[in-house]
């Protein structure tokens, strides 16, 4: 019988998460014009080069804020296996050469979590300043925020569209990361 009483509650606790992150995700909050540099989460890349499709959209939406109101854009994220550079570098040339001059998109190239990604990306503020937009997925968004809040900026952000057939797959990994979160904040893990 208890068995039965824990698996309920952690099915309640999963689909709570879940329904708590897509009410999330469809609800964003709005983009100030306040901030002083835009903050690209990176993503996979192939073996090839080529951004994956996921990261391409965050591209895509890195951009497009950028037109809407120029200030630097600091591209973040580290080489993974099979990947043929780290993800920064390769989300920077790709906003160089989509036109964005190059002495406005900085790379971080050495993190490996979102968190690692944030903390990275101060070296490449102006002295003192925090306020940035934080561009990831639409799914990983909100912890994305959260996280750099933790992290000490005033972010605000946008999330680019997921492809819909990564859609639940996308966010039955974010519920288990929002549950690592809390374990982290609990003390009980360490995120690094």
């Amino acid at each position: 019988m208890m068995i039965w009483i824990i698996l309920a509650l952690l099915l309640f606790s999963f689909l709570s998460g879940l329904l708590v992150l897509v009410y999330a995700e469809t609800h964003p909050a709005p983009v100030s014009d306040r901030s002083a540099a835009i903050v690209v989460l990176g993503a996979q890349v192939y073996a090839d080069g080529q951004l994956s499709p996921q990261l391409e959209l965050r591209m895509e939406a890195a951009l497009s804020e950028y037109g809407r109101r120029p200030r630097i854009i600091i591209t973040c994220g580290g080489q993974g296996p099979n990947e043929p550079a780290p993800e920064g570098e390769l989300m920077r040339r790709w906003l160089v050469d989509k036109g964005v001059p190059e002495n406005m998109v900085f790379s971080e190239s050495t993190s490996t979590n979102t968190m690692q990604n944030l903390k990275n990306a101060r070296n490449f503020l102006p002295e003192g300043e925090n306020r940035i937009t934080v561009i990831t997925s639409d799914y990983h968004l909100p912890r994305a925020l959260q996280l750099a809040r933790d992290a000490g900026y005033q972010p605000d952000g946008i999330g680019s569209p997921c492809k819909a057939e990564y859609w639940l797959k996308n966010h039955l990994r974010e519920v288990l990361a929002w549950g690592k979160y809390g374990l982290t904040k609990l003390g009980i893990i360490d995120y690094e």
